[in-house]
């Protein structure tokens, strides 16, 4: 695990503190959602795991978790870009401990937009590559919402705390992917239930087609097609709901898979 510094904004105000994982691209999903919550008043640790962009098809950015830190910082927030393999099952205890110190409090809100995603159907799918995407997508998720839930201190009789993933209802030529997401939902809601008592909201959103740099031409055409606002998704249309959910007004959505996917068709 590595990391990158920024320097902290003046004093003010103290901000609650986010943590958002797989923000390792600057148009990525991870990364509009940091950009909206540090504008909207939270500080923000976030996670990247570069070799994994690197053997995908888009490739890894170089410098990416710098230049998003530098421009939470200039929004305002104090930011922590923290590296790691979240496949380890030591990785979350890490996370947590590493936000803590260099935030300086606990974390309130936690958004898993984490994701191995490697396109395989039921008769191509190695065992490798099932084991490593429920090891990223279901086990890390598990864990992450474990630590969340051992830490997490709320003052009695108040909803403060947050948990927001973020799921795919991709099953056809994405077998490994769709059955790990499909176990994420089910950990996310059962947290809605099993940390009430905590003052915490678990919620999972469905953010539909948005094009972050992996889509073809065909595909992106078909998918146009398909959604009856005539567009794709954008980060920001997943960041504004993330946002509402962890805002004071977002309480009373709790334990609900939600679909901000423009109505496209399933």
């Amino acid at each position: 695990m590595t990391t990158s510094e920024q320097p902290s904004p003046t004093p003010g105000p103290v901000r609650p503190i986010a943590l958002i994982t797989g923000v390792g691209r600057s148009i990525g999903i991870g990364a509009g959602i940091a950009r909206r919550l540090a504008a909207s008043g939270w500080d923000v640790a976030f996670t990247y795991w570069t070799p994994y962009d690197r053997r995908m098809d888009w490739g890894a950015e170089p410098g990416a978790a710098e230049a998003i830190a530098k421009e939470l910082a200039e929004a305002g927030a104090r930011a922590a870009a923290i590296e790691a393999d979240l496949s380890g099952p030591d990785a979350p205890t890490r996370i947590f401990d590493e936000a803590e110190q260099r935030l300086g409090g606990p974390v309130t809100a936690l958004v898993l937009s984490h994701a191995e995603s490697v396109d395989s159907g039921l008769l191509d799918t190695t065992v490798e590559a099932f084991d490593r995407h429920f090891a990223v997508n279901s086990r890390a998720s598990w864990l992450l919402i474990r630590e969340y839930g051992l830490r997490f201190r709320s003052a009695p009789g108040t909803a403060t705390g947050r948990i927001v993933a973020l799921t795919s209802d991709h099953t056809v030529g994405n077998l490994p992917y769709g059955a790990s997401k499909g176990a994420l939902d089910r950990i996310t809601l059962a947290a809605a239930h099993e940390l009430a008592h905590l003052g915490v909201t678990a919620n999972v959103v469905n953010p539909g087609p948005v094009d972050t740099g992996w889509m073809n031409d065909e595909l992106r055409e078909t998918l146009v097609r398909g959604t009856p606002l005539g567009r794709l998704g954008t980060p920001q249309d997943t960041a504004h709901l993330v946002e509402f959910l962890c805002s004071p007004e977002g309480q009373w959505v709790n334990g609900q898979l939600l679909k901000s996917n423009g109505g496209a068709a399933s």
